[in-house]
């Protein structure tokens, strides 16, 4: 016989004690007479609700309506954006439902009780049938409804599409002996592992991450993404179910299952609502298991356009200048996912002309741009960035961009072909456009061949752009002003995060490029052999822009905050 049927809790029901949601909000002086009267000859008109009139005439916020029909209902009102979700009560509802009712389960009260977020709590019928899908009592909560949706569509994750086939996958584990076959058949293909590591990464690739974090802990496996640069968490696995994923995500990058002390890497391409990406995977034994990095690489396609880059005026300038010369070198310098090959690949396009030969060679392939040659390096096959550089110049190129300066013989023969008449756009890890220099003459470039090789130096950064949905006003204090390079105040406004269903609750949406642009003529070609502040004074003194003055741009632009362009400039030679 099956459970009892669970007691019915009290639910909100039509009451005529229960005030008029109209005068509810009069009431608190958020609504005129005259605004209610209006909407509410619309609403016997259009047949609309009186909330959403409200909110399409901009007379009050999604979030003021529900918070006077939690009053009205005596319910608690939720903020989506400042509650964390779980998910294995958000199970309990398949998708079609949770958007058929407007509603989301929250997470358990006890044992047979679990709270539901709902924008409309005056449907009755709504109330009943989610107790009987839910088959638990039901304590209901008030959100707004277009929070609402935007968490249901960041809850329920659409399926990820390995381009792998199954008997690629059994050949990979052909020959390991005994244990590790019971893995592959009881743990590695088991439908909650596969099922579990698809809708983690479908998440993190929906919410924009960059890199996806498998974290073994002592009594759990912690997951979390790295998403506008900054990590955040996506909630964690059971520690019976951390060998399946593990297993799951070795046999994607067709990894050596069996071996759990040595690092490994891997690559695994995928589709996600028919977007084909790449995943690097990179294994790490620790203490606690086998801690896994995926680093997610989209296929971009179409054009980047260089006047989105969103350089200042006199940057902008001076980098469109360097890359028109017919030979020289342009570098990107700065941290990894700091937006250096997007910044050259939009030099790219706007130099891909027909009178001109453009060849790449990089590790991985990040673009796809049309009419231009592109190799990607690949180690095992003797394919490195220097052999494929010499390889490269007996092409007869105009223009190559070179994905990474990373040893000191392609450091030697890009700033050879610079010299040589090609013009050669390449990365490298630097702190600024000064250090740069420093890091290329400790890779055994000599100093006279920089100074008469390279024409700038961009060095850049990605800082976190303010959520527009939820940013909040504020005039700055005396010691931002003296931070602004302000003597006064008067009239001016700063912005701040805050937090919305929208950001995820981080106040951030998206990023923009913070860039400091190093022309290398001149004096600054006289400054080469001398120290990194030397070098990065004099280029001040010739009036380049540093990181810390283009992101105060950003700032007082209301794009970003002072909080952020302080954690992404630090202090150093700014």
């Amino acid at each position: 016989m099956g459970a009892p049927y669970p007691a019915p809790l009290p639910l909100p029901h039509p009451d005529d004690t229960k005030p008029p949601l109209g005068r509810l909000l009069v009431e608190r002086g958020l609504l005129t007479l005259e605004q209610l009267e209006e909407a509410l000859i619309e609403k016997e008109t259009s047949g609309e609700r009186l909330g959403e009139i409200l909110v399409t005439h901009g007379w009050l916020t999604a979030a003021d309506v529900a918070r006077a029909l939690a009053d009205q209902h005596d319910l608690e009102y939720l903020e989506l954006a400042k509650v964390e979700i779980d998910p294995a009560a958000a199970s309990l509802l398949p998708e079609k439902f949770a958007r058929r009712y407007g509603a989301l389960p929250i997470r358990f009260i006890g044992d047979d009780q679990v709270l539901v977020a709902l924008a409309d709590p005056t449907n009755v019928l709504t109330s009943d049938d989610l107790r009987l899908a839910l088959g638990l009592n039901v304590r209901l909560a008030v959100v707004p409804g277009i929070d609402l949706e935007k968490t249901i569509q960041r809850i329920y994750r659409s399926e990820l599409d390995i381009e792998q086939d199954e008997p690629e996958e059994e050949a990979a584990l052909e020959g390991l002996a005994g244990v590790i076959t019971d893995i592959r058949e009881g743990a590695a293909t088991s439908a909650p592992a596969i099922k579990l590591v698809n809708q983690m990464i479908a998440r993190a690739i929906d919410e924009g991450a960059s890199d996806l974090h498998f974290e073994p802990q002592a009594k759990q496996l912690l997951v979390r993404a790295r998403v506008d640069g900054v990590m955040r968490k996506l909630g964690v696995v059971p520690k019976s179910l951390q060998a399946p994923v593990t297993s799951r995500l070795k046999i994607m990058g067709e990894l050596d299952i069996a071996d759990k002390r040595s690092p490994q890497d891997g690559r695994v391409a995928i589709r996600l609502g028919g977007v084909p990406m790449d995943l690097r995977i990179a294994v790490l034994p620790t203490t606690y298991g086998e801690q896994i990095v995926l680093r997610i690489l989209q296929r971009v396609t179409g054009r980047l356009m260089i006047d989105d880059l969103g350089m200042n005026p006199e940057a902008f300038a001076s980098f469109t200048r360097a890359i028109r010369q017919p030979y020289g070198a342009v570098l990107a310098v700065g941290p990894t996912g700091s937006g250096k090959t997007t910044t050259l690949y939009a030099a790219l396009d706007f130099l891909n002309e027909d009178e001109r030969v453009l060849t790449t060679i990089e590790d991985p392939v990040e673009y796809q741009l049309p009419g231009v040659n592109q190799i990607e390096v690949t180690p095992k096959a003797g394919l490195t960035f220097a052999r494929g550089l010499r390889t490269i110049l007996r092409s007869d190129p105009d223009v190559m961009l070179v994905g990474e300066i990373r040893d000191e013989e392609t450091a030697r023969i890009a700033v050879q072909a610079a010299m040589t008449g090609h013009l050669v756009l390449t990365t490298l890890h630097a702190h600024n456009a000064a250090a740069s220099i420093a890091r290329l003459k400790d890779m055994g470039v000599e100093p006279s061949l920089l100074a008469t090789s390279i024409n700038c130096i961009i060095a850049q950064r990605l800082a976190r752009r303010l959520c527009l949905e939820c940013r909040e006003a504020y005039e700055p204090n005396d010691d931002e002003l003296k931070e602004l390079g302000l003597q006064h105040g008067h009239g001016l406004t700063l912005y701040r995060p805050r937090g919305c269903v929208a950001c995820a609750g981080t106040g951030y949406a998206g990023r923009v490029a913070v860039y400091e642009v190093l022309n290398v003529h001149g004096h600054i070609r006289r400054h080469i052999e001398a120290t990194t502040e030397e070098i990065f004074a004099a280029a001040v003194e010739d009036g380049m822009t540093t990181l810390r003055q283009d992101g105060l741009r950003l700032v007082l632009e209301g794009v970003s905050s002072l909080d952020e362009v302080r954690r992404v400039t630090g202090d150093r030679l700014q």
